[in-house]
């Protein structure tokens, strides 16, 4: 399914942030996004960069704070209703995010929480939202085995969430990789070092290791 683009003059961008980088790192869970946009952020800072970082599920927001609680429950009800609290999580960001007092905004989850909802929703959801929001000038994408991803998430010692069983990795994976790919972003193999990932980063984005 492919949607033409309505342009650049329907985001809410705010106005007079040209020289500000956009930055957002997605992936399935356990891919390593986390834990790369926190050395991007720890690195960007020690050239004296203003960085600010923001993680979804936020637990600042009653939106985040209830799709959190979501994730952690089961069923089709439970399903349905983390991606809208997550959407509306992403959506407070927007507004909380100090645009123009920063070099560098980090995001971690974006607009592939739409991958969790069912096809072609959460195809036509992301067009939608990638219209209206700010658009990031880097768009990161991990790409990792979701058996590789399973086994990470079982090392966890925190509560299992609903989209963390194999078969469900596997499911939203496919579709975050193929919204991805035909939205043109950057992927990487989220399986090596840390440190080789985030150099791959940087270069990406034109930043000295």
């Amino acid at each position: 399914m492919r949607f033409q683009s309505w342009g650049r003059s329907l985001s809410i961008w705010p106005r007079g942030v040209s020289e500000l980088v956009f930055v957002v790192v997605e992936g399935i869970d356990a891919s390593g996004k986390t834990t790369q946009a926190m050395r991007l952020r720890d690195r960007l800072e020690e050239r004296g960069c203003t960085v600010y970082a923001r993680f979804h599920p936020a637990g600042d927001n009653w939106a985040g704070i209830r799709a959190r609680r979501f994730l952690l429950a089961e069923g089709r009800s439970a399903h349905f209703a983390s991606a809208m609290f997550y959407i509306a999580d992403v959506l407070m960001s927007v507004i909380r995010t100090p645009w123009w007092g920063c070099d560098y905004v980090v995001y971690v989850r974006y607009l592939m929480g739409t991958a969790y909802l069912p096809f072609p929703l959460g195809a036509f959801a992301y067009h939608f939202f990638a219209t209206l929001l700010p658009r990031p000038r880097h768009t990161i994408f991990l790409d990792i085995d979701p058996q590789e991803a399973h086994r990470r998430v079982a090392l966890r010692e925190s509560d299992r969430e609903m989209f963390e069983s194999q078969e469900q990795l596997e499911k939203i994976g496919s579709r975050a990789r193929a919204l991805a790919r035909s939205n043109r972003w950057t992927i990487i193999s989220g399986t090596g070092s840390e440190e080789d990932i985030e150099e791959r980063i940087l270069a990406i984005l034109k930043v000295d290791p």
